[in-house]
């Protein structure tokens, strides 16, 4: 590649992306590339990444087309400006914009990550647009990958392929893997045991977590519902329901309505720690009715922590079931309950499941692993320009 190193951007929607998404990838990159991150507020992690630049660009989340066009038109100002050699992009929003501005401004290579399909909860009209948006962002881009095998399998059983072919993944899957380093027990032990003792956890108690959106999407009402069933059978049992409340009201209701389903429940908002909390947990639980690989399960599994998850298309690559964790149906609560309750019932299950998640994720899914993954695709893909 010569003196002068390749520019690669990549480009999210949303900031809070940046640490889960991308954060594995950028601590690698800079040996290798020069590398930007564009986005809404992006420029707060500067000093997290310091060999990264940031450029802060407005992407709405939601649908807005004058803003949209605003954000289109600093997007290609920007590529123009700083002519990248490769453009990456991961999130529904940015993967439209930077996918019109990559082919506008003739980016050489241009390149999208799915992560989960926003359509495949939708209905009729709603479903036809953000569909056509998807098939668009594919048409634009030099080469679409996706986060896990079952995720490019549910895109080609609807007709979104390349030459006939399942779009790539990276590896067995994931975005950017988990680093090892961080997510060590050892390490944090005495760390795990403060935040412990500051909720008034015990050695007695069996911790559940929830570690995502508290959205009907993520199932957020579901783990709740069930939660209360199991500490019914064992009121040793807690809930550490944690992120930021996207449920547009139905949780506030629900704790009115019966707050007696939040007994042992330790509701947080969004944390910047989170493997200290997935330290003191027993088993995740992420009951999605659309989910991308899911990298929360990866980073519990690093910890020796076993996931139930809902039998979707990501989850299944991220959860062996009944090897590292349980599936169950999405949306079957009674199914939820009763795998939770399984672990308590089976504590020589809760060890094994453990001990195999993590052996598991040492082995597919180290965060060098899926870098030298994504170096050797950036590497092919200029050969072949």
């Amino acid at each position: 590649m010569g003196d002068k190193k390749i520019k690669v951007v990549r480009v999210v929607t949303a900031s809070y992306v940046v640490p889960w998404h991308l954060g594995n990838t950028l601590k690698r990159i800079g040996a290798d590339f020069e590398v930007c991150v564009v986005g809404q507020g992006v420029s707060i992690y500067q000093d997290t990444y310091p060999d990264v630049k940031w450029v802060d660009i407005e992407l709405n989340r939601k649908i807005s087309p004058l803003a949209d066009l605003v954000s289109l038109y600093k997007l290609c100002r920007f590529f123009i400006s700083y002519q990248p050699d490769i453009v990456h992009s991961i999130m529904p929003k940015a993967g439209l914009l930077t996918a019109l501005a990559g082919f506008i401004c003739r980016v050489p290579i241009r390149l999208h990550t799915f992560t989960g399909q926003v359509w495949a909860t939708k209905q009729s009209k709603a479903w036809r647009f953000l569909y056509a948006i998807d098939k668009l962002i594919i048409q634009l881009n030099t080469v679409c990958l996706t986060d896990s095998p079952s995720q490019s399998q549910f895109l080609y059983d609807n007709q979104l392929a390349v030459h006939g072919q399942p779009l790539p993944v990276l590896g067995n899957g994931s975005l950017s893997g988990v680093d090892l380093t961080r997510f060590d027990l050892a390490k944090m032990e005495q760390s795990a045991q403060q935040l412990a003792d500051s909720l008034g956890i015990t050695k007695q108690h069996f911790v559940f977590a929830f570690i995502a959106r508290k959205s009907r999407d993520k199932g957020a009402l579901d783990v709740i519902t069930a939660f209360a069933e199991v500490t019914a059978h064992y009121p040793h049992s807690r809930l550490l329901f944690i992120g930021p409340d996207e449920s547009e009201g139905q949780l506030t209701q629900l704790q009115t309505d019966t707050p007696e389903l939040f007994n042992s429940v330790l509701n947080l908002d969004k944390v910047d720690n989170h493997e200290l909390f997935l330290a003191i947990t027993d088993v995740l639980c992420l009951p999605s009715y659309r989910e991308g690989f899911g990298t929360i399960v990866i980073d519990a599994a690093a910890l020796g922590v076993p996931t139930i998850g809902s039998h979707i298309v990501g989850l299944v690559n991220a959860v062996d079931d009944n090897v590292t964790g349980i599936l169950f149906p999405a949306g079957d609560i009674d199914q939820l309950t009763t795998a939770m309750l399984s672990f308590l019932e089976n504590p020589s299950q809760l060890t094994t499941m453990g001990s195999a998640a993590q052996q598991r994720v040492e082995q597919y899914f180290s965060a060098d692993k899926l870098y030298a993954e994504l170096k050797c695709f950036y590497s092919e893909l200029l050969a072949g320009r």
